[in-house]
């Protein structure tokens, strides 16, 4: 069965670091107006009761725009929320534990920070990757930054699709396209921004440029 993230190259994240557990539904509908081809809930410091709220007010809106809504974490909330998946850290649980409580039709992505880690994951067989963080980022405030050299490495071992994270932004992006980045995640870049949409939009064009002109 083909990926059915094959085609998904901007990420968008709900981070309630950013966001108060009722802007949720507000944001998540200006994100997909915006274009965001994948949608994840992350409510590092909630309760699994407020994560559920939450989910519940993203996910007619996700359903509508049909596209996938992950929950970070907490992946046995997956069958009681509706969520698409989950997505875990390298410290959280293995692939196969997550999909076990997540189910076997959940997307499952997982974190990774360096090219170890990308060849470790082959071998766990996610759905996704995430990759980074490329830049210093306050959402991951204890995390070493990767640079920007390992991309390319990281795309041509990995056997799904990389998206790359971490203090991606407007003033970052150029740099993290000319590094050979196809897939990118976006969080206080959208989420700070005064017209998401628009911010979402012009991410979207500059991807389209970056694929169209991209070797097969």
């Amino acid at each position: 069965m083909a990926n059915p993230l094959a085609s998904a190259y901007l990420y968008g994240i709900l981070d309630t670091s950013y966001l108060e557990p009722c802007a949720m539904s507000a944001m998540a509908q200006k994100l997909l107006q915006g274009g965001v081809d994948l949608l994840q809930l992350r409510a590092k410091n909630n309760s699994e009761a407020e994560i559920i709220s939450m989910a519940a007010s993203i996910l007619p809106w996700t359903r509508a725009a049909g596209v996938p809504f992950i929950l970070n974490d907490y992946p046995h909330l997956i069958p009681i929320t509706g969520a698409d998946g989950a997505h875990i850290g390298q410290k959280d649980m293995s692939v196969a534990q997550a999909r076990r409580l997540a189910g076997t039709k959940a997307l499952i992505g997982l974190s990774t920070h360096s090219l170890e880690q990308v060849k470790e994951a082959c071998l766990q067989n996610p759905d996704y990757i995430g990759f980074g963080p490329l830049f210093e980022t306050p959402t991951k405030p204890t995390y070493q930054s990767i640079g920007l050299e390992s991309i390319c490495s990281a795309q041509e071992i990995a056997t799904f699709p990389v998206f790359c994270i971490g203090g991606i932004n407007l003033k970052t992006l150029p740099s993290v396209f000319r590094a050979g980045a196809r897939r990118v995640v976006v969080v206080s870049g959208l989420l700070k921004a005064e017209d998401p949409i628009s911010v979402a939009q012009h991410i979207k064009g500059q991807l389209g440029c970056v694929l169209q002109h991209s070797v097969p």
